[in-house]
């Protein structure tokens, strides 16, 4: 099979939420070329079903983790270490969303998401820095969102663990830049995943539908390249989306105008 490029040819990827959407697309697309990839997501079943659709399967290896469960992230990533020896590449991609006003919100709901999407991120790359520094270097990255930039309704909590992300990578980029740990936040604007299908509603069950806002949006797969081309050029800030991310230029420009339209948003 003919690699696309020579870059991640042998690179050592481990990628959470892989079994599906984004992660699923970027697993896909560096399995494509090359690299030894590490897909984890919680259920085995979901990740096992992704592997038989992979290129090169002999490249694709499993590792289920749930990043609401913190205390199965540490042996895991012994686990894994163990296997490899080194991970060149860590794409915290894992996360679950919301669709809840804030006055509707259980305190419960909000310790979920930031468990996921925070805290589980911030573990993992705790848990694999010391070894990325002892090898010399790698990149790490964490996929954030429009709503890590400004506040959107419905996604208090969601918007909250977003924003934390972006405090902490940013803070690793400086601490760890003279240790060549490269840093990378994605940040998506519309894309077509099931994220909202399973985003939280003030109750606890699921949203259950797509939102008309990401069935307008680019497919995984255009994510997935707009996310290799960044990796490659190391970006500090990798977009992915279309013409809606011209609003996060809005928030850092015009913040008062960036208010103003954000108040007219359909939230769905």
């Amino acid at each position: 099979m003919k690699l696309h490029s020579h870059f991640f040819n042998n690179k050592i990827v481990w990628i959470t939420g892989a079994s599906s959407g984004i992660g699923e697309a970027v697993a896909f697309a560096m399995n494509k070329e090359g690299a030894e990839v590490i897909a984890s997501a919680p259920f085995v079943d979901d990740l096992e079903a992704s592997k038989a659709k992979v290129p090169i399967p002999e490249r694709y290896h499993i590792f289920p983790l749930d990043l609401s469960q913190s205390d199965t992230i540490n042996p895991v990533v012994q686990k894994v270490t163990e296997r490899f020896g080194r991970i060149d590449i860590l794409i915290n991609n894992a996360g679950i969303s919301q669709r809840s006003l804030i006055l509707d919100t259980p305190v419960q709901n909000d310790r979920t998401i930031m468990e996921v999407n925070y805290f589980g991120a911030v573990m993992l790359t705790k848990a694999l820095l010391p070894q990325m520094i002892k090898q010399g270097g790698g990149h790490i990255l964490c996929t954030s969102s429009m709503a890590g930039v400004f506040g959107f309704p419905l996604r208090s909590a969601y918007s909250a663990a977003k924003h934390a992300l972006h405090g902490f990578f940013e803070s690793l980029r400086i601490e760890c830049h003279h240790q060549n740990i490269k840093v990378s936040i994605i940040i998506g604007g519309r894309i077509q995943t099931a994220i909202s299908l399973n985003a939280l509603t003030g109750d606890g069950s699921a949203w259950g539908k797509m939102d008309d806002g990401q069935k307008d949006g680019i497919t995984p797969q255009q994510a997935a390249k707009q996310i290799l081309r960044g990796i490659r050029q190391n970006r500090h800030e990798i977009w992915i989306g279309g013409f809606e991310l011209l609003m996060v230029v809005f928030k850092r420009l015009f913040p008062k105008l960036n208010y103003l339209i954000s108040r007219k948003i359909t939230p769905t």
